[in-house]
C-alpha cells in the first residue's frame, strides 16, 4: 500500500482554529475583487443598454450561444455573480432550477441535478453523476474549490451529457468560468467585512504582455468567517467557520500562424472546520472534538487552437491534485453531557488524494453553409488513495482502511450539425467510451471492473417566428458500474452494473422583438435502467460510526418534469428575472431489505424550486437588488423516509458607485430561515439508541458591506 495516504493530515483530534482576527490580518492576504455573473434569464441591466445580452456556452462542445444550444441551459455572468453572490458557488444555487446539493460537508461537494447525483463519499471509489470543472479542470466529486472571485460565469447543462463529458457526466454538467486575461490594464482590490466575524480581502492584476496581443491575470482572494455554530461545550465561535484562500493565474499567448494558447492555473485552500450536527438539532453544539472539513486543490489547465489546413485543432490538457481531510466528531456529544453512559466518545476521519489527468484532443471543420462538426478523442487517468481511521475515547476502533484506486478512461467522439434550407438544423452526436478501475485495500478486497459504454444525443430546431425556437432531443448518458467494499455487503451486491439514462426533451427559446425579453422552457423525460441507489445500513446501535454503505441496482426509475426562466428589463435601469424547476421523480421495482420503495421519490430531489430576482440600477450609480428563491421538501435518503420542510431565502443586496470606486451592504437569508440541506436518521442516544432525525442546517442570516476599487 502506498505511504501518500498516511502522511496527509493524520491527526485524530484536529488543531483547533483561531478565530478570525481583524480585517487588517485579511487586508495582508492577496485576494480577488468579486466574482460576478448574470443568467440570460436574469441579466443586470448596464446604463444606457435596452437590450439583454446573449452569452456564449464553452461547455458545449462547440462554442454556441444559449439559444442555439438543443437542451435545457443556465448562465451565470459575473454581473449576477457579483449582484447575486457573497463568496462561493453554494451562493447562487438557488438560481438555477432542478439543481440541488447535499449537505454533510461545509461547502457542497456532492450535487444532484433533475434528482440525480450522489450524496457523500464514504467508503470506495469516486464515481460523480454530475461533471464539475473549473478553468476546463475537471473537479467532479470536490466542489469545494469553486470560489467565485473574478469567475466570469457559470454554465449548467441539464441532461446527460454523453457525446460532450461522458460517463462524469450521466445528469448534467457544471461549469466555472474565470476571467480571461486580456490585454486592458487592470487592478482591482476589494475587502468584505460583515457578522460572524466575517472578513475577505481580494486583488486582482493584469494586462498585456508584450505587444504581440499576448496577456497575463493574477487573482488572490482570502475569506474568514467564524461560521454560525456555538459550541457550547468548548465555549467557541468558530469550530464550523470558513478559512478559505484563492489564488488563480491565466495567460493567454498569442502564437504565430493564427495559433492561440490559454494556460490557467489555481490554488484553492478551504481550511474549514466541521461541527454542524447537535443531539438537539439546534445551532448550539457540544462535540468534545470537533472535526474538520479541509481541501487543498492544484490545478493548472492548458487550452491550444489554431487552424490545420481546412479544419481547426484543438487541444486541452488539464490537471488536478486536491488532498482532504473530512473528520467529525461521532457522537456529537462530550462526556458530561453523556453522563452515566460516558465515555461515549467517538471520532471519525477520512483523508484522501485524490488527482485528475485529462487531454482532449478534438478536429473541427470549418464553418460552412450546410455542416458544422467535431470529432474528438478524450482521455482521463484518476487516482485516489485514502485512509479512514475510527476511534473510541481516543483509541483506534478498528484497523484503519487504506485503499488505492485508479481509473483509466478512453473515449472517442463526434458531432455533426446539418442545416436545410427551411431553416431546420439536425445535430447527431455518439461517444463510446471505456474505463477500467482497480482498487484494493489493506482488508484485502480487490476489485478491477472494466465496462464499456456508448452515449450520444439526436436533436432537430426550427425557428417560431423571428425571435423564437424550437428543439426535440433524445440523448443516452451513462455512468460507469463499481464495487462496494467491507465483509457485512451481500456477496450478490459486491459489484454494481453500469446505468444508463435515456431523456427525451422538448424546448421553446424566445425573445422580444426589442431584446428586453428572454427566456426559455423546458419539458423532460428520463428513463434510468439499471438505476444505481446508494445506501447504508447501521451495524450496532450504539456505535454511531459502524455504518455500511453500498451501491445497488435498482430496476429502473424515471424522472420527468420541467424548467423555465424569463428575464424582462422593464426600463434601462430595472430588470425582472425568475426561474422555475418542476421535478417527479421515483424508483421503479426497487427493494432495499424489508423496504419497498417502487414508486417512492429518490432522494435529494425536491418536487419544485423557484426565484424570483428585481434589480434596478446599473454600474454607474445607485443600484438595489433582491433575490427570493425557495425550495419543496425532499427526501433525504433512500435507507430511511424523514424528509426535509420547504424553505425559501430572500437575499438583498443596495449600493453605490461611481468611477473606480463602489460600496454596497448585502444581507443573506434576510429572514433568518430555519432550513435543512442533510439529514440523518438513526440510533445516536443511550441508553435505548431510538431512531431520530438529525439535521445540518443551511446558513443563517449573514450581513455586511463590501468595498471595491477598480482600476482600468
Amino acid at each position: 500500500m502506498s505511504s501518500r495516504a498516511r502522511t496527509l493530515h493524520t491527526e485524530s483530534n484536529p488543531r483547533p482554529r483561531q478565530a478570525p482576527t481583524c480585517l487588517l490580518r485579511a487586508l495582508l492576504v492577496a485576494g480577488v475583487a468579486g466574482g460576478h455573473a448574470t443568467t440570460v434569464a436574469a441579466a443586470s441591466p448596464t446604463a444606457g443598454a435596452a437590450e439583454l445580452e446573449e452569452i456564449v456556452v464553452t461547455a458545449s462542445l462547440r462554442r454556441q450561444t444559449t439559444t442555439e444550444i438543443a437542451g435545457s441551459t443556465t448562465v451565470l455572468s459575473d454581473e449576477t455573480l457579483q449582484a447575486a453572490g457573497l463568496q462561493h458557488f453554494e451562493d447562487v444555487l438557488g438560481l438555477v432550477p432542478n439543481l440541488n446539493w447535499s449537505g454533510g460537508s461545509s461547502r457542497p461537494r456532492f450535487f444532484q441535478m433533475r434528482g440525480i447525483g450522489e450524496l457523500e463519499q464514504y467508503q470506495g471509489a469516486p464515481n460523480p453523476s454530475v461533471g464539475f470543472l473549473i478553468d476546463d479542470i475537471d473537479l467532479s466529486g470536490v466542489g469545494m474549490p469553486a470560489t467565485l472571485f473574478d469567475a466570469e460565469q457559470v454554465e449548467v447543462l441539464r441532461g446527460p451529457q454523453g457525446t460532450r463529458y461522458g460517463a462524469n457526466a450521466l445528469a448534467g454538467l457544471v461549469k466555472v468560468k474565470t476571467r480571461d486575461a486580456t490585454t486592458t490594464s487592470e487592478f482591482t482590490a476589494e475587502i468584505t467585512a460583515g457578522d460572524y466575524d466575517t472578513a475577505s480581502a481580494g486583488l486582482v492584476a493584469g494586462g498585456a504582455l508584450g505587444d504581440d496581443g499576448s496577456s497575463w491575470r493574477l487573482v488572490g482572494q482570502r475569506y474568514e468567517s467564524d461560521g454560525f455554530q456555538h459550541n457550547a461545550y468548548l465555549d467557541r465561535d468558530d469550530t464550523n467557520g470558513r478559512d478559505e484562500t484563492t489564488l488563480r493565474g491565466k495567460l493567454r499567448l498569442q502564437l504565430p500562424a493564427a495559433w492561440r494558447a490559454d494556460v490557467a492555473a489555481l490554488y484553492v485552500d478551504l481550511d474549514n472546520g466541521y461541527d454542524a450536527f447537535s443531539p438537539d438539532n439546534s445551532r448550539r453544539t457540544l462535540a468534545d472534538r470537533p472535526g474538520r472539513d479541509a481541501q487543498r486543490t492544484r490545478g493548472l489547465s492548458a487550452v491550444l487552437e489554431g487552424p490545420l489546413g481546412a479544419v481547426s485543432l484543438g487541444s486541452t490538457t488539464a490537471y488536478a491534485r486536491s488532498d482532504s481531510v473530512y473528520s467529525f466528531d461521532g457522537d456529537w456529544g462530550n462526556d458530561p453531557y453523556w453522563g452515566d453512559y460516558a465515555p461515549y466518545d467517538y471520532f471519525s476521519s477520512y483523508a484522501r488524494e485524490r488527482s485528475t489527468l485529462t487531454q482532449d484532443l478534438r478536429l473541427e471543420g470549418g464553418p460552412g453553409d450546410d455542416l458544422d462538426w467535431v470529432a474528438g478523442a478524450y482521455l482521463l487517468r484518476l487516482t485516489e488513495d485514502s485512509l479512514q481511521r475510527d476511534f473510541f475515547a481516543q483509541e483506534l476502533l478498528r484497523a484503519p482502511l487504506e485503499t488505492e484506486y485508479t481509473a483509466t478512461s478512453l473515449a472517442g467522439y463526434g458531432e455533426a450539425e446539418w442545416r436545410f434550407a427551411d431553416g431546420l438544423a439536425l445535430t447527431a452526436g455518439l461517444r463510446v467510451e471505456t474505463r477500467a478501475a482497480d482498487y484494493e485495500d489493506s482488508d484485502g478486497a480487490r476489485f478491477d471492473p472494466r465496462d464499456t459504454m456508448l452515449g450520444g444525443q439526436l436533436s432537430l430546431q426550427g425557428a417560431l417566428g423571428a425571435t423564437a425556437s424550437w428543439y426535440a432531443t433524445l440523448a443516452r448518458g451513462y455512468k460507469a458500474g463499481g464495487f462496494n467494499i467491507g465483509q457485512f455487503v451481500p456477496d450478490d451486491r459486491r459489484q454494481f452494473e453500469p446505468e444508463y439514462l435515456w431523456n427525451a426533451e422538448l424546448g421553446v427559446k424566445f425573445g422580444g422583438m426589442d431584446g428586453r425579453v428572454q427566456g426559455e422552457l423546458a419539458l423532460f423525460h428520463m428513463w434510468r435502467e439499471d438505476q444505481q441507489v446508494a445506501t447504508s445500513f447501521q451495524l450496532d446501535p450504539g456505535d454511531p460510526l459502524s455504518y455500511v454503505f453500498y451501491t445497488d441496482n435498482a430496476a429502473k426509475g424515471r424522472n420527468f418534469g420541467l424548467e423555465a426562466s424569463v428575464a424582462w428589463r422593464a426600463l434601462d435601469r430595472l430588470t425582472f428575472g425568475a426561474s422555475l424547476g418542476l421535478l417527479h421523480s421515483e424508483y421503479l421495482g426497487y427493494r432495499y431489505g424489508e423496504r419497498d420503495l417502487d414508486g417512492r421519490e429518490q432522494a435529494h430531489a425536491p418536487g419544485w424550486q423557484y426565484s424570483l430576482s428585481a434589480q434596478w440600477g446599473g454600474d454607474e450609480g445607485w443600484m438595489a437588488r433582491a433575490d427570493l428563491s425557495g425550495s419543496d421538501a425532499f427526501y433525504f435518503d433512500a435507507s430511511h423516509d424523514q424528509r426535509s420542510e420547504p424553505y425559501a431565502l430572500l437575499n438583498l443586496k443596495a449600493g453605490y458607485a461611481r468611477g473606480a470606486w463602489s460600496i454596497h451592504a448585502w444581507a443573506r437569508n434576510v429572514t433568518d430561515a430555519d432550513y435543512a440541506v442533510r439529514g440523518f436518521y438513526f440510533g445516536l442516544e443511550p441508553p435505548d439508541y431510538a431512531n431520530e432525525l438529525y439535521v445540518q442546517r443551511g446558513d443563517a442570516r449573514l450581513a455586511g458591506a463590501t468595498l471595491q476599487y477598480r482600476w482600468r
